[in-house]
């Protein structure tokens, strides 16, 4: 079959347990033909560190017959190619190496970054966000609480990820380093990292699945949506600009330019003289006035409310029954006094017998 017959699916795929060979000294017997150098330049803070296991870094350099050497007075680290060497990338390996060791990234991950599969990347934040306050909460947040946000990348991506001052440095496969720097730069772009975790989670039991291989997995992923932040409520008094205008504001008007607009600059001394004597005396009679009104005040005595008249309704006639009332009237009397029924009933015939008797 011809290679326009296979299909896409096929193509794109790569047999399981495929690794790529390991580079011999047989590929490249000869050795390279130039010296290849790098160095970098590491904190202060860094040197104590650096001098207990460097002969550690000697040795791991050694086996790829790279030269290593650290300048303390300096403060830098240089490494490059020998004679020996064969495998022409395995300076630029090295390279990465002394970066992150520069970068506080501790020897024991550092040295993966020699093996085949192994990439590393060293992602600047320092220049994402102006405001300082603002750059150390979302650097705190992408670290998490007891460092659980970080954790949790690191396991969902297979890489070693580290956070330092104004760089994050990352260390794993190339398939993972992609989304840790998605991760990184969308954390300082204020989008919570919890976001991204949870894709990861979600792609992660998918590719699980090899009929889900071929198909889009749009339709399994969240869609987090911005929330509009509420606007900043407007103050009540808003002060209106006035408009532009390039001639400069009148000049306020002097006393003697008053005077002159009146007239009174013009007038002799003694008529002057007079003039304000005559505006004073007004106003100290009108002071007088509104002070004895003041005064009177305490004796104008207040208003009273007018007395509520009771209304009382006459009966009407034809409601009453007179003589009814003039019945019980009479009968609370004869209850009162003690007195006699007025028609005593007549002593039946029979008492008077018993009586005889």
């Amino acid at each position: 079959r011809s290679v326009f017959q296979l299909d896409e699916s096929e193509l794109l795929t790569v047999p399981d347990g495929w690794k790529e060979p390991t580079f011999t000294k047989d590929d490249n017997p000869r050795g390279l033909l130039e010296e290849s150098s790098f160095a970098t330049l590491f904190p202060k803070y860094r040197e104590a560190y650096l001098k207990e296991c460097w002969p550690l870094v000697e040795k791991a350099l050694g086996d790829s017959n790279i030269k290593a050497s650290l300048d303390l007075i300096e403060g830098s680290i240089s490494v490059c190619t020998t004679k020996k060497t064969y495998d022409p990338y395995a300076i630029i390996r090295a390279r990465d190496l002394i970066k992150l060791l520069a970068r506080s990234v501790p020897f024991e991950q550092a040295v993966r970054i020699l093996q085949d599969d192994m990439a590393c990347d060293i992602i600047k934040i320092g220049t994402l966000v102006r405001n300082r306050e603002r750059f150390v909460k979302r650097r705190q947040r992408l670290i998490g609480p007891k460092g659980s946000t970080l954790k949790a990348l690191e396991l969902l991506t297979n890489c070693y990820v580290m956070v330092q001052g104004n760089t994050v440095s990352a260390l794993g496969p190339y398939n993972g380093l992609k989304e840790v720097r998605k991760v990184v730069m969308d954390t300082m772009k204020n989008i919570h990292p919890i976001y991204n975790i949870k894709t990861l989670m979600i792609k992660r039991e998918l590719s699980k699945d090899p009929d889900l291989r071929v198909q889009s997995w749009e339709r399994f992923l969240p869609k987090f949506r911005h929330k509009n932040v509420a606007k900043r409520k407007e103050p009540k008094k808003k002060s209106v600009k006035k408009e532009y205008t390039p001639f400069p504001p009148p000049q306020p008007e002097s006393k003697v330019d008053k005077e002159l607009a009146t007239g009174e600059f013009f007038l002799r001394e003694s008529v002057k003289k007079r003039k304000k004597m005559e505006e004073i005396k007004v106003k100290q009679a009108e002071a007088l006035t509104k002070k004895q009104e003041e005064r009177n005040k305490a004796f104008i005595p207040p208003k009273e409310k007018p007395l509520l008249k009771k209304t009382t309704k006459a009966p009407t006639e034809g409601k009453l029954d007179i003589e009814a009332i003039k019945e019980k009237v009479k009968k609370a009397k004869m209850k009162k006094l003690g007195a006699p029924p007025v028609n005593p009933a007549p002593p039946s015939s029979t008492t008077n017998k018993k009586k005889k008797n």
